[in-house]
């Protein structure tokens, strides 16, 4: 009895050894790849041409299919988060996005909070007017009602020239699509908008509006990141410069502005 515990104690041991040596022998699962990194991109979602929706409610712009571009490039996912456009350097410093990517204009007070790329476009404050407006230039602005959209860059540079003093109030909006339904009913005298903008709607209703010849002021528009991540800008400016190179941004911008207006 104990004769035949001990053979099958040896078999069951050698089974085991056998089993273990075989587990050894297996090749290791391979790893699942890593998740691709993704860039979450904060704009603000009514500023055509550059990022906006479409009549299906699709995100759609000249900025967005940068950013895409880009993103693709580098390997990455890409999320376009809408955000209130006068809080974006707080939504860029509090990480609730990684990149400004709208339209967004480089000045020295935002060179203090934000570090930019190279500009990639450059662009004019213009100042649209009803058809039949009285106005013709900048000097008869004065005593009048301007709209603006609170945040942008329009407001900084009204503030800088000396036809800005002269107003009677400038008007903020959270958005230009109101500013400017305000102009055609006439609650407002003029609006001081991005050119890509302005020329982008006026251009949809033909014989509306008139855009004077003086503006106020020239500008460039460059990628935003946080000053602390030097490796995410360098990474952007590196798509940027090789889609410059091999024609694709001059692609894109032909698309939207059908000509290629990229710097």
């Amino acid at each position: 009895m104990k004769k035949t515990f001990s053979l099958l104690a040896l078999a069951l041991v050698a089974g085991l050894s056998l089993t273990a040596c075989g587990k050894k022998e297996e090749a290791p699962a391979t790893a699942a790849p890593a998740p691709a990194s993704k860039i979450v991109v904060g704009l603000d979602d009514n500023f055509p041409p550059m990022g906006f929706r479409d009549a299906k409610g699709n995100l759609v712009g000249f900025d967005i299919d940068l950013a895409r571009e880009a993103a693709k490039r580098l390997g990455a996912e890409v999320e376009f988060k809408p955000i209130d456009w006068n809080a974006k350097e707080a939504e860029l410093g509090g990480k609730r996005v990684d990149v400004l990517w709208n339209g967004l204009t480089i000045t020295e007070p935002r060179k203090e909070k934000i570090a930019f790329t190279a500009p990639y476009l450059e662009n004019r404050q213009i100042v649209i007017v009803a058809a039949n407006s009285p106005v013709k230039a900048k000097a008869d602005l004065a005593g009048k009602v301007v709209g603006v959209q609170e945040g942008s860059s329009a407001v900084e540079a009204i503030d800088k020239d000396a036809a800005g003093k002269t107003l009677k109030e400038l008007k903020k909006f959270g958005d230009n699509v109101t500013a400017l339904m305000d102009l055609s009913t006439g609650r407002l005298d003029a609006l001081v908008v991005d050119e890509v903008v302005g020329r982008y709607y006026t251009a949809k209703k033909p014989g509306e509006y008139v855009i004077l010849d003086e503006h106020f002021g020239t500008e460039e528009y460059g990628v935003g990141v946080r000053k602390d991540d030097a490796e995410l800008l360098g990474k952007i400016q590196k798509a940027m410069d090789e889609m410059k190179k091999d024609g694709a941004a001059a692609r894109i911008s032909t698309e939207w502005f059908g000509k290629n207006i990229v710097k």
